[in-house]
């Protein structure tokens, strides 16, 4: 077994031996790490001349590999695809006492176990997660290779903990939420999706690995914060002990007040952070108190609670535009034209208190009252309820129901209870 280190070869000489595809995987690697780049081949391959091409200051000697090729290298690569060549370069990097590494690489064929002395450095399987890298080493390559798989689906999901020491912690401390000091904190708005914790993205679940503050609303997967470690402040801002929603002015202000604390804050909202979410004020109220701010996207519930309800927003045949609205704001001329005309599906949010107004509003516009809607309550829970009317029964078949928020209003003819029942294939005579 190899003693594991990271080696800091920014601005430092490093040779690549070689000019094929599996050169060219070390050498685009060494480059995104700062490396100096010096290439000795007789020819590139396309992805070795996009390396150099974004590499002003690497170098191309054509030709084979020689002894002075390695003068002043830090490190060396030796990735021909000629066994005897290779070996020749390594001789010449252990005379020299230069570290080497021979060989194609990850994701090459005829990996397995090492071959014992044909390199002084072996290249570890790794992952990176934002700015944490994993390596794992194991006397078998194929070995290596899957702990790190097993290690990267880890952090992917989230499900360890990558949230910075504090200065002021001892290594290996229990975490609390308190000042981490003169760090500079930030925000990031994860879009939770519309409530069920495995439609949070993969990205969202890797910023709130990094959270020592969550912020949250009430609605979307808040079930993922049971999740978090128990040193993780969470601050809810959806509702007081008064059931009040806290203005959206004192958000933005508990958002920067603690990025200025030196936190890494995760503002944690259901659906999409720029659809109805008022992620852009956040945004800017960050931007103006100077703090770094981040998006990470959502799964909309206008797009995804229909679909899980089985409605499609469009349809060939059927339409193939949507429009989407605030149910607060009742029904914009684009909404009352879509409605009216059946050329668009009309997707109300936040409009269930609204829906009387609403109905009223399009059928005075001109719309039928025909027009198929869907209410979908607790898209994508276990509460997920569909109730099914027209614009002209709407008001009083959601009262009789006792339809509630939070839901998602579908107008239009996919909304059509059996739009996607199969049809009935009448049987052959015998």
């Amino acid at each position: 077994m190899s003693t594991l280190v990271g080696l800091d070869l920014r601005g430092r000489l490093v040779v690549v031996a070689g000019g094929g595809p599996a050169a060219a995987r070390r050498a685009r690697a060494l480059v995104d790490d700062g490396a100096l780049l010096r290439v000795v081949a007789p020819a590139l391959c396309e992805d070795m001349t996009d390396v150099l091409t974004g590499a002003p200051d690497a170098t191309w000697r054509v030709g084979s590999a020689e002894a002075a090729d390695l003068d002043g290298a830090w490190f060396v690569v030796a990735a021909t695809g000629d066994d005897v060549e290779d070996r020749y370069v390594t001789a010449w990097a252990e005379s020299a006492r230069v570290w080497c590494l021979a060989g194609a690489g990850p994701g090459s064929p005829g990996r397995g176990a090492r071959r014992a002395g044909a390199a002084s450095a072996v290249a570890p399987a790794t992952t990176r997660s934002g700015r944490v890298q994993v390596a794992v080493l194991a006397d078998d390559e194929d070995h290596a290779g899957a702990v790190r798989d097993r290690l990267a689906e880890q952090l992917r999901e989230g499900r360890v903990d990558l949230r910075r020491p504090r200065p002021d912690e001892p290594s290996g401390a229990h975490r609390t939420a308190t000042r981490r000091g003169p760090a500079a904190g930030s925000v990031t708005l994860v879009g939770g999706g519309p409530g069920a914790t495995d439609l949070l993205t993969l990205r969202g679940r890797r910023a709130l690995a990094t959270a020592d503050v969550v912020v949250t609303d009430r609605l979307g997967p808040v079930g993922v914060l049971g999740e978090l470690p128990a040193s993780v402040e969470i601050i809810d801002v959806g509702k007081t002990p008064g059931h009040h929603p806290v203005p959206q002015h004192e958000i933005n202000a508990i958002l920067v007040e603690q990025a200025q604390r030196g936190r890494t804050v995760v503002r944690l909202k259901g659906g999409d952070p720029f659809v109805y979410g008022r992620g852009g004020e956040e945004v800017l109220a960050c931007r103006a108190a100077g703090v770094a701010v981040e998006v990470v996207p959502g799964v909309s519930s206008a797009l995804s609670v229909p679909a899980l309800a089985g409605i499609p927003l469009t349809h060939r045949g059927t339409v193939g535009a949507f429009h989407v609205v605030n149910g607060h704001d009742g029904l914009d001329v684009g909404a009352l034209a879509a409605v009216r005309d059946r050329t668009a599906t009309l997707v109300i949010l936040m409009g269930v208190s609204m829906l009387s107004e609403i109905t009223d509003q399009a059928v005075a516009a001109g719309a039928d009252v025909g027009t198929p809607v869907a209410v979908v309550e607790s898209g994508s829970t276990e509460h997920q309820r569909v109730t099914r009317a027209t614009l002209g029964t709407l008001v009083e078949r959601a009262a009789q129901v006792g339809v509630r928020a939070p839901a998602v209003v579908v107008v239009g003819d996919v909304a059509a209870e059996g739009l996607l029942a199969p049809a009935l294939v009448p049987e052959r005579a015998p």
